[in-house]
């Protein structure tokens, strides 16, 4: 296969797939067949493309392909059969949009989502739904993330694929009362895709390229969706408060550094100030929430650009807030963390000390605070058991060797 092609391919898939798998699950009301009549149009794309050349749209040669997959699908099945026609004639406006440039391709990652979040769905399946339909991470990587086995990921999520089919369930964003939970859901699945996008800075896990870019799409979506939604438009400022700092994660020689040594020079004042923007839009409207905070304590750090200072009371403060609406793990130890700066190592190490043993025994980020704080105070022994702990649970090998020249 020639390198063009196999680029292209890959590149349509990274770019394109979710907002094809979207589109065509928003006509055939069937995301497994939506996904599987793509995946063939894939594959057909590694046959011919080598041969034939990248055709000038690429992504209109997959909808095509995938849309005639689709519908023999459909032709096949006794159980849809009848189907068959409004089927071909909802995929037609395919073409009009694939071959016409003063149509935009409508991007239907959000309904998809929505429906993700629909309270027909088992409140357990929603988010690992939306992290495999929409931001394309595969079971064995949810289910890690979840603590369940591959297979029994794989098991629930064709089921609840199935359950979304037969019972007809709208591609629409929800509105009035319905839409408070639903959103919660989504915000919930598009974080945690940025979240797994962020920590794969390496680009080490090719399963992970570009999924921080596309969950800051889909921010921006929902903040063009829905603009009178502060949580919403509090998640995209976090977002982007974390992503105006990436160029600055790593050093010339690719090792880690921490945030409180980052060179704010490396820092994106555009994002920041995108960001402080949109964070004060939040403001404006009185619902404070778990995002806006999250955002909040992003936006404190990032005054260091500006001040050359960090205010950690504020930063205690703001965690004090988060950890009342939103007491997650990574919270309750960032507040630790925290008041360890603003005060004394002694108190954030009491704070630490107080969050379930049981919660924490795969939790690198608190082994490697327990690590510092305990070496603050002195605590050699103890500092080098948690640390030994933390490089153990650490999956980036930048930061397991920053941890290990902390050792004494």
């Amino acid at each position: 296969m020639s390198d063009a092609a196999r680029r292209a391919v890959e590149r349509a898939a990274r770019d394109s797939r979710a907002r094809l798998v979207a589109f065509l699950a928003a006509r055939s009301h069937d995301v497994a067949a939506a996904e599987d009549a793509l995946s063939e149009a894939f594959r057909s794309a590694l046959e011919t493309w080598p041969r034939d050349g990248v055709p000038d749209k690429p992504e209109a040669w997959l909808l095509t392909a995938a849309r005639r997959r689709l519908i023999d699908a459909a032709r096949h099945d006794q159980v849809h059969a009848q189907a068959t026609p409004e089927l071909v004639a909802a995929l037609d406006d395919a073409q009009v949009f694939t071959n016409d440039h003063e149509h935009e391709f409508p991007d239907e990652r959000l309904k998809l989502l929505f429906v993700c979040a629909h309270p027909a769905i088992d409140a357990a399946a929603r988010t690992p739904l939306m992290l495999q339909t929409v931001l394309g991470l595969d079971a064995a990587r949810i289910a890690s993330a979840f603590l369940v086995k591959p297979s029994a990921m794989g098991q629930r999520l064709a089921r609840v694929k199935t359950k979304i089919r037969d019972a007809g369930i709208a591609f629409e964003i929800p509105r009035g009362d319905q839409l408070p939970e639903r959103l919660d859901a989504v915000l919930e699945a598009i974080y945690a895709a940025y979240g797994s996008g962020w920590d794969d800075i390496a680009g080490a896990d090719p399963r992970r390229k570009g999924l921080a870019q596309e969950a800051l799409e889909l921010g921006a979506l929902l903040v063009r969706l829905l603009p009178d939604e502060p949580e919403a438009l509090g998640l995209s400022a976090l977002m982007l408060y974390c992503e105006s700092r990436r160029g600055a994660r790593r050093d010339p020689h690719d090792e880690y550094v921490p945030l409180s040594e980052q060179d704010v020079a490396l820092w994106s004042m555009p994002m920041i100030g995108q960001a402080d923007r949109l964070l004060r839009q939040a403001e404006r409207m009185g619902r404070i929430g778990r995002f806006q905070l999250e955002a909040a304590i992003q936006s404190v750090h990032a005054q260091r650009a500006r001040t050359g200072g960090t205010d950690w009371e504020s930063i205690a403060l703001l965690y004090e807030g988060l950890v009342r609406i939103a007491p997650s793990i990574g919270a309750l130890v960032g507040r630790a963390a925290a008041v360890a700066q603003a005060r004394d190592p002694q108190t954030g190490w009491t704070l630490l000390q107080q969050i379930p043993a049981n919660a924490i025994a795969n939790y690198q980020p608190y082994w490697a605070l327990a690590a510092h704080l305990l070496e603050c105070m002195h605590r050699t022994g103890e500092a080098r058991a948690a640390r030994e702990r933390a490089v153990g649970l650490c999956e980036d090998a930048a930061m397991r060797t920053f941890l290990l020249r902390q050792q004494h």
